[in-house]
């Protein structure tokens, strides 16, 4: 017979992982009857808890766990070395997991998380994570802090970026430059960032006076695949774009994909910026404007606001947001503009 897990409990004694998780550690918010309940369920199935769970239970606990979206996406790697250095500077470990942008796997890892009675949590959402999920966090007593992104109805601390103003910035640049079709290929609503950056792209088109057109707005899951879909379905259009901002990195490259497959020239052809600046992008030919996050200094607000956390639990909830920056090179066609202009 196959070794009973947590979540087998769980489920014979119909109540959440928290919850067992709670009374194994004989925590007093569980009633009596849930927690005979439970009692029961580990007899019956003969459960028996992990022993290195049993012993990072304690309170003194120095492992920290850390669960990110995408951990192929490039933008992680420097947050993630800024978070493990401010970690390590506090002796603190860092336990790292990889969604996958998946909320089976996420829920899993939280019930890891959970089980293991880490010190304390910082969690990238996956997209369509609900609130009633971060509340049963909440219950389970383990300090957690959101990177990167929130969710909405959740008082929770989080570390983020200036998103709206990034992207208002980066669009505001464009139409500057005297663009006037100026698209966008931009994650779905379920998540915080692209929401934000949608946003940032509405309100500088507005300040420019520039209509809005729904027409020219596509959408993705912040993947290159979905952004060379999205792109093909722009281009393909009568009336085609002039510029196009792309709400991510591995957006860019969907976006230049696209555009390369079709013999369009950037940017004599279309221009492109991008949020999200990485070292290689000013080796494309030609060099990528993109929008600059601070995503080493993010990883360690978020290890800063953690460990305010775990000191003082009852303490009101912060949200840090950095700045971004607009890092203007070629492919937006500033030059080709300037030359037009003399």
């Amino acid at each position: 017979m196959a070794t009973a897990t947590l979540r087998d409990v769980a489920k014979f004694a119909n109540v959440s992982e928290a919850t067992v998780s709670r009374v194994l550690n004989n925590h007093a918010s569980v009633n009596e009857v849930l927690r005979e309940r439970v009692n029961h369920a580990i007899e019956i199935l003969n459960y028996q808890p992990n022993r290195a769970a049993r012993r990072l239970r304690s309170p003194s606990s120095s492992v920290i766990g850390l669960i990110i979206s995408d951990i192929e996406n490039p933008f992680f790697l420097s947050l993630i070395r800024g978070l493990e250095d401010a970690a390590y500077a506090q002796k603190m470990n860092v336990i790292l997991c990889n969604s996958d942008e998946d909320l089976k796997k996420q829920a899993r890892y939280l019930d890891v998380m959970t089980a293991e009675r880490v010190a304390g949590l910082i969690l990238v959402p996956s997209p369509g994570t609900k609130a009633t999920t971060l509340r049963s966090l909440l219950q389970t007593g383990i300090p957690f802090t959101l990177l990167d992104r929130f969710v909405d109805g959740v008082d929770a601390d989080v570390a983020k970026v200036d998103n709206i103003g990034g992207a208002y910035n980066a669009v505001k640049h464009a139409a500057e430059l005297g663009y006037s079709r100026i698209g966008a290929v931009i994650n779905s609503g379920n998540i915080s960032t692209g929401v934000e950056r949608y946003e940032g792209y509405v309100k500088a088109l507005g300040n420019a006076n520039i209509p809005l057109d729904s027409n020219i707005v596509k959408y993705g899951d912040f993947s290159v695949e979905s952004a060379f879909k999205a792109t093909q379905e722009l281009i393909s259009q009568p009336n085609p774009v002039e510029a196009i901002f792309a709400a991510n990195n591995l957006m860019s490259l969907g976006v230049l994909r696209a555009l390369r497959d079709v013999g369009k020239r950037v940017p004599e052809d279309v221009a492109l910026i991008g949020f999200d600046d990485m070292p290689w992008l000013s080796e494309f030919s030609p060099p990528l404007t993109a929008v600059a996050q601070p995503s080493y200094e993010l990883g360690q607000e978020a290890i800063h606001l953690l460990l305010r956390r775990i000191a003082q639990p009852s303490a009101p909830t912060r949200t840090v947001t950095l700045q971004t920056r607009l890092i203007i090179r070629q492919s937006c066609g500033v030059q080709l503009r300037r030359n037009k202009g003399s």
